[in-house]
């Protein structure tokens, strides 16, 4: 009986650590003090423009339309994606604190991954708002009324909440053995499920068909709308209507290139890509969900006009 407690202890250790200690850039350890300068700029670019954003379309009635309230959702999930991630990469590369719990890891992992599916869910929504605009403007008004934009706001929570749910349970039944080193700066899914000392099949299946049927399949729609878009668009005998078609839809693009691109890049390279450098996988991590926070409110603000009008007012 005297030895129960120390067997119930071990047994819980093996289960599950209470916290992990996440090492940042491996391999770049010394230049990690340096890297901290253009993350924290960037992240304060990323608040700064979004929340600037969120005010004007707030306090402008102007705004209030479709296009602009999903600018608007685009900006909090933006706000959200890298306020998740950023704040402890900091932390580590100032040696301020490397350790996070468990459940607080589990916690990091949700919220970071789910704002990445409700932001891609809202760029499919925003895709659909351009091609509806310019392939049937006549329905457009009563398509995209105030409750629709809101439907499609949660729609976007739920499907994020549904998709990434599992996945706390799947990290959670799984052994670590006292493994508790991620070499990482904040975590993920995989980041997780690889230090555990047990069969990670079902996790390794389930992020990638997650990946495909919400991000994936979201891509291969956006870029059918915008074919149609551009069918549409050439067919039209004006000169300067087809500019106006392509200037509405230009910023959409940008955006769109710039969410995905480093985001599919870093999920290919991290499963295919054995020969990458490791602090290169951590990099690009860092970079989907650092860089499209900081350049979205850019980008709109400066192919906008009136956005580009109300925002100068502000500042």
């Amino acid at each position: 009986l005297r030895y129960q407690p120390t067997m119930v202890a071990l047994n819980q250790t093996n289960w599950q650590p209470t916290s992990f200690l996440l090492l940042g850039m491996a391999g770049l350890e010394d230049q990690q003090a340096w890297l901290s300068i253009p993350f924290c700029l960037m992240y304060l670019v990323a608040l700064l423009g979004n929340f600037i954003l969120l005010f004007v379309i707030a306090t402008e009635r102007s705004l209030h339309e479709p296009m602009y309230l999903f600018l608007a959702m685009l900006a909090v999930a933006d706000l959200v994606l890298s306020s998740s991630t950023v704040p402890k990469t900091l932390s580590i590369f100032w040696s301020l604190s490397k350790e996070v719990s468990f459940q607080a890891c589990l916690t990091q992992m949700f919220f970071t991954h789910v704002s990445f599916i409700a932001e891609s869910t809202i760029l499919l929504a925003m895709a659909f708002d351009r091609y509806m605009a310019i392939c049937n403007p006549l329905r457009y008004t009563t398509v995209f009324t105030h409750l629709m934009i809101a439907k499609v706001g949660l729609a976007a929570v739920a499907r994020s909440f549904c998709v990434m749910f599992p996945t706390i349970f799947l990290l959670r039944r799984l052994p670590y053995c006292g493994h508790n080193v991620m070499p990482h700066t904040y975590c993920e899914h995989m980041g997780i499920a690889r230090l555990a000392c047990a069969d990670i099949s079902v996790n390794i299946w389930y992020g990638f068909a997650t990946t495909l049927l919400s991000p994936g399949l979201d891509i291969v729609l956006i870029g059918v709308s915008y074919i149609l878009i551009l069918r549409a668009v050439f067919r039209l005998s004006s000169k300067e209507a087809q500019r106006k078609a392509v200037g509405t839809c230009s910023s959409h693009a940008c955006v769109i290139l710039m969410f995905y691109t480093p985001a599919f890049f870093s999920f290919f390279t991290l499963r295919f890509g054995h020969n990458v450098p490791h602090h290169v996988h951590i990099l690009l991590a860092n970079v989907y969900v650092l860089l499209p926070p900081m350049l979205n409110p850019i980008v709109y603000t400066l192919k906008n006009k009136l956005i580009r009008k109300k925002v100068s007012q502000v500042l």
